[in-house]
C-alpha cells in the first residue's frame, strides 16, 4: 500500500508518523506555541530528527466550537510557513490540514504534497476536482456539520455502518474524478461523543474493508483526558496506549503531537509482530 509524494513512493504497509504543527492561536493543545520563525523551524527540525515521515500544518483550528477563520486569513497564515519550512528543510513531506481548495492549491504549488481534509470535500465542492487536478494524496476524514456545530450531530442509528457508507460514497466520488491516493481518517472527536470515539477505536479493523490506508488522529484528545480526568497537557501516556491499540487494529499513519513516542510504539509493535 503506497502513496506518491513528490514522485517518492511512501510504503504505508509499514506504519508512518505524521507530526502536527498547529499555527493557530487557539488549537486545543499547542495553540499559540510557535510564535516566530525560529520556534517553528526548531519544532519541525525536532520532529524530523525524531523520525516523522510527514508534517501536517494547520492554520484553521477545528476543535469543537473553534472560532471561524476566513479563507484569506487561513492562506495568509499558512503559505509563508510552507515556504519557510521548505526553504530550510526542502525534502520535508508537508501535509496541509485544510478543507478549502483555495488554500490547498497554492500550498501544493509551493511544494506541499498531501491534503488533509476534515470534511472529505463536503465543505467545498471544488476540493475533489482540485485534488484530481493536483494529483496529490488526499486524506478524507469523517465528520458531520462543521467544527462550530459538529458536536450537535452525534446521533447515529449504527455508527460504524454509517461511517463506512460515508467513506464508500466519498471514495467513489474521488475515484470518479481520477484521484488515486486516498487515506481515510475516522475523525476521532469529530461529531462523536467520548463513548462513540471508543466504539470506533474498538472496531477500527472494520475500516480495512475500504481497502485504503487508515489514519488515526487520537493524540491528546478529549476522549483520553476526559476519561482519565486529566488534561491535554497530561495525556501523552494515554495517547501512546491508544495509538498502540490503533496500530494493532490496522492504522497506517499516526497523526501526533509527540513524534518520538509514536515512532517507538511502531517499532515495538513491529517487533511484536515479527516474533508472534
Amino acid at each position: 500500500m503506497t502513496i506518491n509524494c513528490k514522485r517518492q513512493l511512501i510504503d504505508l504497509s509499514s506504519p508512518k508518523v505524521m507530526g502536527i504543527l498547529n499555527i493557530t492561536p487557539d488549537s486545543f493543545y499547542d495553540g499559540g506555541s510557535y510564535k516566530n520563525e525560529k520556534d517553528i523551524l526548531n519544532q519541525v527540525g525536532k520532529m524530523l530528527t525524531e523520525g516523522t515521515t510527514f508534517i501536517d500544518i494547520g492554520a484553521y483550528s477545528s476543535r469543537p466550537n473553534a472560532a471561524h477563520v476566513s479563507e484569506t486569513d487561513e492562506l495568509k497564515r499558512i503559505l509563508p510557513i510552507v515556504n519557510l519550512i521548505l526553504k530550510e528543510f526542502p525534502k520535508t513531506l508537508l501535509s496541509i490540514d485544510t478543507f478549502r481548495s483555495a488554500v490547498a492549491k497554492p500550498c501544493i504549488e509551493a511544494g506541499a504534497c498531501v491534503i488533509n481534509d476534515i470534511s472529505a470535500g463536503k465543505l467545498d465542492t471544488n476540493m475533489l476536482p482540485t485534488i484530481a487536478h493536483l494529483k496529490v494524496p488526499y486524506i478524507m476524514m469523517h465528520m458531520r456539520g462543521t467544527p462550530q456545530n459538529m458536536q450537535q450531530h452525534t446521533q447515529y442509528d449504527n455508527l460504524i455502518k454509517e461511517m463506512l457508507f460515508y467513506f464508500s460514497e466519498r471514495i467513489a466520488a474521488a475515484k470518479q474524478l481520477g484521484i488515486i491516493d486516498l487515506i481515510v481518517d475516522p475523525g476521532f472527536g469529530f461529531a462523536k461523543t467520548t463513548k462513540q470515539n471508543f466504539e470506533v477505536l474498538s472496531q477500527l479493523e472494520l475500516f480495512q474493508i475500504l481497502d485504503k490506508p487508515i489514519l488515526a488522529g487520537i493524540s491528546r484528545k478529549s476522549m483520553i483526558y476526559k476519561t482519565l480526568e486529566t488534561s491535554a497537557k497530561d495525556a501523552l501516556n494515554g495517547t501512546t496506549v491508544l495509538n498502540t491499540v490503533a496500530l494493532q487494529k490496522g492504522a497506517s499513519i499516526l497523526r501526533v503531537h509527540d513524534v518520538k513516542e509514536a515512532v517507538e510504539s511502531i517499532k515495538l509493535i513491529q517487533n511484536l509482530e515479527v516474533r508472534s
